[in-house]
């Protein structure tokens, strides 16, 4: 009995570390989407600038104000190129975690098997007792009767 109780603790903290791993990888989609989100916001942002920016210089712009949009464009561009490498390190943290939530629900699905063929094991047992104890009830009882 001591074994099918280590092996319930061993389910419990493997369950709980796959549910802590869950939580973990919920967290990471999440922080995924935000990053997206804002790489997307950035991106549209930029299309937009850019398009006032063609509209200012098929209008006439000033040389400062061709050197002020280029110089914001250059500034947009950076902010998105850092922004997409948070999106690519947040897509990177998901495979990451995925990985450990698998490996952890491997865990916890191979602890389930082994008590479910030892509770399979156990009630064999039992069922051989309780055929033993029928038998050795139906011998007296037949014995009792000659």
């Amino acid at each position: 009995m001591a074994k099918n109780s280590a092996l319930d603790i061993l389910i419990e903290l493997a369950s709980t570390q796959s549910d802590e791993a869950a939580r973990r990888l919920g967290v990471a989609v999440r922080a995924c989407e935000d990053n997206e989100q804002k790489l997307a916001m950035l991106m549209q942002y930029r299309d937009d600038y850019e398009a006032r920016f063609r509209a200012g210089v098929a209008n006439g712009i000033s040389m400062a104000g061709y050197r002020n949009f280029q110089q914001f464009l250059e500034k947009l561009d950076t902010a998105i190129a850092g922004q997409q490498k948070a999106v690519d390190n947040a897509r990177q943290r998901i495979e990451n975690e995925r990985g450990q939530w698998q490996s952890c629900e491997r865990k916890r699905l191979s602890y389930d098997t082994l008590a479910t063929r030892a509770q399979a094991l156990e009630q064999r047992k039992e069922n051989k007792r309780d055929q033993k104890m029928m038998d050795e009830y139906a011998t007296r009882l037949a014995n009792y009767k000659r």
